[in-house]
């Protein structure tokens, strides 16, 4: 069972006296699409401790030639598709770029071996990803990542409104995609949004054991959860849709933090089972939420666990007014700022909330004093 993480009370007392709380409630209309104009500084250099496994050959089933080098060196190959590496998955785009950027230096910053730590983002086909890719670089020189294109317009005409615009963005469902868009040599992946920091090292997410050969994904589970509030009275009075989760021990999974066997997914067709649902909510509103019910549908009940330690979610309050919440009971290993709010736009329009002070360390965005120096 993993250790917990001593630091964090205290590091939280610090964090109300450096960052002072100026109101408790979610700012509106921040406008979040800034990024172009945001620049980053370097991220310090973190290395292996001495027991870290040495990453230098690749098993021959997973040599793929016709994987973009974006390195231009073997080192860069062998580490994404090493089984030895800890493959990150992630979403990229301007709107949260800053997020992003914080969640990869804590990633970073409390690994034990964070040299061997594969990142692979996602991207819109349609985003500037030569941009992306240099704020990227820029920031983090030595880190190992691959950039992956998704066409939008796989799954733009299954989505459907939901109670917040924000997750209609196509890229929020391209969590569903992974198994298609990354390389047939990377067998296990850790999906993780991009409003969230860790404070405890990945590599013990990463090894969490999924159980039978059935079992797709793991990730932490809810059962206190109002479960039936995620799906509509349409769903819940249709016998033959109500069946789906007989038999199941069925309890709400934040899909921000999940462990994927991707081997499992693609054998199993999962994301064909996850677009029968989206064709399904066209015909029938059956839900309200953007890419979570899916999810809920094919994989809930029949998930590994995971210590609610690692995945802290809701800090960025409900869907409607973002307010703010305290921790949940227990140890700490990841924050999560689901939700409407998120840490960055409350600091930056001075109306934090008393938790965005833990996201804050995290933060590389250059200031206006420091660029202008």
């Amino acid at each position: 069972m993993p250790t917990p993480n001593p630091k964090l009370p205290l590091l939280f007392i610090l964090s109300l006296i450096l960052f002072p709380i100026h109101s408790f409630s979610t700012p509106t209309n921040i406008n979040t699409n800034t990024a172009a104009a945001q620049h980053f500084r370097e991220a310090p250099q973190f290395y292996n401790s001495p027991d870290c496994p040495s990453i230098t050959t690749v098993h021959d089933d997973d040599f793929d030639p016709d994987e973009e080098d974006n390195n231009n060196n073997n080192n860069h190959h062998f580490m994404i598709c090493s089984r030895q590496a800890v493959h990150v998955a992630m979403t990229l785009d301007t709107a949260y770029i800053r997020g992003s950027m914080a969640a990869i230096l804590s990633v970073l910053q409390h690994s034990s071996c964070p040299q061997n730590v594969a990142f692979h983002f996602v991207t819109s086909a349609a985003a500037n990803a030569s941009h992306l890719r240099a704020t990227i670089a820029s920031s983090f020189p030595y880190l190992t990542f691959q950039i992956y294109p998704f066409d939008d317009s796989h799954v733009s005409g299954l989505i459907s409104t939901s109670i917040r615009s924000a997750l209609d963005c196509p890229l929020n469902y391209a969590r569903s995609y992974l198994a298609n868009l990354l390389p047939l040599c990377v067998r296990r992946v850790v999906y993780l949004d991009s409003d969230l920091i860790l404070v405890d090292d990945i590599a013990k997410l990463a090894d969490m054991p999924l159980g039978n050969e059935d079992t797709v994904l793991a990730a932490p589970e809810y059962c206190n959860a109002n479960f039936t509030s995620y799906f509509t009275s349409a769903f819940w009075s249709n016998p033959s849709l109500s069946l789906t989760f007989a038999d199941r021990k069925a309890c709400y999974f934040n899909t921000g933090v999940m462990v994927i066997d991707l081997d499992r997914w693609r054998g199993g067709d999962y994301t064909a089972k996850i677009e029968e649902w989206m064709q399904l909510q066209k015909r029938m509103r059956i839900y309200e939420l953007g890419s979570l019910p899916p999810f809920l549908l094919v994989f809930a009940g029949k998930i590994a666990p995971v210590e609610h330690r690692w995945n802290q979610h809701g800090l960025g309050g409900d869907n409607f007014r973002g307010l703010c919440r305290d921790l949940h009971p227990g140890s700490v290993s990841l924050l999560h700022w689901s939700g409407k709010g998120k840490p960055w736009a409350r600091l930056e329009a001075n109306r934090p909330c008393p938790l965005d002070a833990l996201w804050a360390p995290y933060d590389l965005l250059e200031t206006p004093f420091v660029l202008e120096s």
